[in-house]
């Protein structure tokens, strides 16, 4: 049992879920739009995710303790290595547009560990921003890299797709920020710091109610597409519910996180029955 717990917090830890997830929504994309996935994006964006992630959670970590660091987060640094390595690979393998979504992405990415102001600021620290960063990040990769060679045609359905998983990665943050209350500096100005528990909830719900109205106002809707996503609401609302201070280790970081992995399998069964 204790190497089973080892194994999922390493798998955690080293960012494979966040990564899977982040692909589980690239993955959506393809399916909503009746695209063939392109499985060389994707293999660019689940690496990509790792080291994009890994870098951010461990970077100032690995420099301050570079000689006692844990076994774990050895193994964790040599896997972030290879897995830069083949998102490099990956990465040239891309269209020039995808090259340039990618490079913005990446310095968003970048300022968000890394300090670039007075005081040693970076977007992590800055008040109130810490949560639309992420979710600028998150949608861009899982909807702008996917649909590039469809917006000419269909900029209106992306751009509301884009608007969208903004407000779906907003609120799986909440738990995320729930969570953090006990450890977060009121200078982030996190959103359950401003509202509380209960407003941040009400918000949550708000905003997925949004996530629906936006499927329906795009000029071409699926009914699978339609109910799919109305599922998943349901499913992210209760366990926004669920949100507590005192959550179990693995209620955000698996669970939440999980979702989007959630949402594929939805939509795969839906489509498929439709």
């Amino acid at each position: 049992m204790r190497h089973l717990k080892n194994l999922l917090a390493l798998y955690i830890n080293s960012s494979i879920h966040v990564a899977l997830a982040v692909v589980s929504f690239s993955m959506v994309s393809f399916w909503k739009f009746q695209l063939l996935p392109d499985y060389k994006l994707l293999l660019f964006i689940f690496f990509g995710t790792i080291t994009g992630y890994n870098f951010v959670k461990y970077a100032g970590i690995a420099k301050l303790h570079h000689l006692s660091l844990t076994r774990n987060l050895r193994i964790i640094q040599v896997f972030s290595f290879f897995c830069f390595l083949a998102g490099a690979y990956f990465l040239l393998l891309q269209p020039w547009r995808v090259l340039i979504i990618s490079a913005i992405l990446g310095v968003f990415t970048f300022l968000y560990a890394v300090p670039f102001w007075k005081g040693k600021a970076n977007l992590r620290s800055l008040n109130g921003t810490k949560v639309f960063v992420i979710a600028v990040v998150w949608a861009g990769a899982s909807v702008l890299l996917p649909l590039e060679q469809l917006y000419e045609v269909q900029s209106r359905d992306i751009l509301l797709e884009f608007f969208q998983r903004l407000l779906l990665v907003l609120v799986l943050m909440l738990p995320f920020e729930i969570r953090d209350l006990r450890y977060d500096v009121l200078q982030l100005g996190t959103i359950p710091q401003r509202l509380g528990v209960k407003r941040t909830k009400i918000l949550g719900y708000i905003l997925l109610g949004m996530a629906v109205v936006s499927e329906a106002a795009k000029k071409h809707v699926l009914p699978a597409n339609f109910f799919s996503l109305l599922m998943l609401s349901i499913i992210t609302a209760i366990l926004l519910y669920k949100s507590i201070i005192k959550q179990n280790i693995y209620f955000s970081s698996f669970w939440v996180e999980g979702i989007p992995i959630i949402w594929l399998i939805i939509t795969i069964l839906v489509m498929t029955l439709f």
